[in-house]
């Protein structure tokens, strides 16, 4: 039987973000793509890491001269470097550009984003709608599976993983995390090239009421 790929349910950027977001990733010298839909589109057909997404999602982009026209029911903005740490002090600058103070009676006004803004790889910052995160999934899942979130494990590997690890009842690091990574997590497990996951689900998911040990 075929698999279904329908859309279930899809939060996209607002529209006055979009712009203000890529003037940002490309004041920190990051290649700009955007998603729409099932849409991908890029400036350069064969620009940095365009190949490697290419063969990940199993469909070309559509190569454009600007964006003009394209700002509207955007799913994502990646900005694209392998100056790891632009990328890194990018992720930092958007999350700080669309925070917005709520005043309550508190001491200390709460913040609210209008994005959210995390590494999906080292060389990736994704830009998405506040609630299209690996968090809000867990959640999501959990009303749609009626299943409590306290029952749901995780794994991850990468900065916006953290949100899902915030979520769920069990969260486990792959090895090859970083420390940021590592310590958001309940466990932390080998790499992938160690069966890492493998081990995880044995040691964490199957044997988790046998297995109480914290690796944070």
């Amino acid at each position: 039987m075929a698999a279904c790929l329908s859309v279930i349910e899809q939060r996209v950027l607002q529209a006055d973000v979009i712009e203000p977001a890529m003037e940002t990733l490309r004041a920190y010298r990051l290649d700009t793509w955007i998603y729409r839909g099932t849409d991908w589109f890029v400036h350069e057909r064969h620009g940095a890491h365009v190949d490697r997404e290419e063969w990940t999602v199993k469909f070309p982009p559509t190569v454009v001269a600007d964006f003009t026209g394209l700002t509207s029911n955007v799913a994502k903005v990646v900005g694209v470097s392998d100056d790891l740490e632009a990328v890194r002090e990018c992720e930092t600058a958007v999350r700080k550009q669309f925070a917005t103070k709520v005043h309550t009676r508190q001491t200390n006004p709460q913040r609210e984003t209008l994005v959210t803004a995390a590494r999906s790889q080292p060389y990736y910052l994704d830009v998405t709608h506040p609630e299209a995160n690996k968090g809000y999934v867990v959640t999501r899942l959990s009303k749609l599976l009626d299943i409590p979130v306290a029952e749901i494990a995780t794994i991850g590997d990468m900065p916006n993983d953290m949100a899902m690890f915030e979520k769920s009842g069990i969260s486990i690091a792959m090895g090859q995390a970083v420390e940021e990574v590592r310590s958001a997590a309940t466990y932390v497990t080998s790499s992938s090239e160690e069966e890492g996951f493998a081990k995880a689900v044995e040691e964490f998911v199957l044997n988790h009421g046998l297995n109480t040990r914290s690796t944070r």
